[in-house]
């Protein structure tokens, strides 16, 4: 399952670990995301969205 927000579309960012020696290595950067039930439509569905559109309150949950 691929890892991307329903609602932003953000999705895993590359970079670098740089070690105190200046080493660098691949890093992948996974987005925070949390399976939520969402009202959508009037209807529930299971979503799977990042912290930053949950606070954001671009979410309505379900009761």
């Amino acid at each position: 399952m691929a890892q991307r927000c329903v609602i932003c579309g953000k999705g895993p960012q590359f970079g670098h670990r740089v070690s105190h020696a200046g080493n660098r290595t691949k890093h992948k950067f996974e987005p925070n995301l949390h399976r939520v039930r969402a009202r959508i439509n009037g209807s529930v569905r299971r979503l799977r969205v990042c912290t930053r559109c949950l606070k954001a309150g671009k979410v309505v949950k379900a009761a």
